[in-house]
């Protein structure tokens, strides 16, 4: 149940106890928005819509719409979920972010699922959880101050994104190379949350801190999806 007490500093100044209630609401978050992402994404893949909704999504100027689409649904969820508001409304975002999640990762999916090994999604995730695993220990038990990665992260993001749109305008191939450092893209914003988790979210930004992770994975199982894929068809 989510608290209603605010905080006006970073949880690396509250008590111990609040620390880690902080710490422990926002994994569990993540992991409870993972589930939700696995079986909205299962409703999806298994409806009669599904193959007219990918073939949509893919065919044309669909994948531009789909991208703008999912750019303002995320934003919108970014600041609803970090809103002061009130509970109800951090959580509409990270539910509207976890559904549009699911819809932009609809058709990969269901290429995934019809048209390649079996192998591959549950090996994406695998390396996607063993990754995240390694780069969470790293941050907590450094405790380093990651804040630093911000401003290559958002420049790095608007790089990628101008890549991504003149690869959909001029229909030339990102290949294994973009998405190799996509993975370490992904990386860094999960260390970069984690070290906010840590260092300067406050203790009741649990729903906030859990959907920048929930983003960070999910980016991070996109590429690597991608990868697994790409070295699949060249079997």
């Amino acid at each position: 149940m989510a608290s209603t007490m605010t905080y006006s500093q970073p949880a690396a100044y509250a008590s111990e106890v609040a620390r880690a209630e902080f710490i422990r609401r926002t994994y569990t978050h993540l992991a409870l928005a993972i589930l939700a992402f696995i079986l909205v994404e299962n409703l999806l893949l298994q409806s009669s819509f599904a193959p007219a909704l990918v073939q949509t999504m893919v065919g044309g100027y669909g994948w531009f719409v789909v991208l703008a689409a999912f750019m303002g649904v995320s934003w919108l969820a970014d600041r609803w979920a970090q809103s002061d508001a009130s509970p109800q409304m951090q959580y509409l975002g990270l539910g509207l972010y976890i559904v549009a999640e699911a819809v932009i990762f609809l058709p990969m999916l269901y290429i995934a699922t019809h048209y390649s090994s079996p192998d591959v999604i549950p090996t994406a995730g695998l390396m996607t959880l063993l990754l995240f695993g390694g780069l969470t220990f790293t941050a907590f038990t450094t405790r380093k101050d990651f804040s630093f990665l911000r401003g290559i992260l958002s420049v790095g993001g608007f790089v990628a994104l101008g890549v991504i749109l003149a690869s959909m305008m001029f229909g030339f191939s990102l290949g294994l190379f973009f998405s190799t450092i996509m993975v370490a893209f992904a990386a860094g914003s999960i260390l970069y949350t984690t070290s906010n988790i840590i260092h300067h979210y406050r203790p009741d930004q649990h729903v906030a801190a859990s959907l920048a992770l929930f983003a960070g994975v999910a980016l991070m199982f996109w590429y690597l999806l991608q990868i697994l894929l790409s070295l699949a068809k060249d079997d």
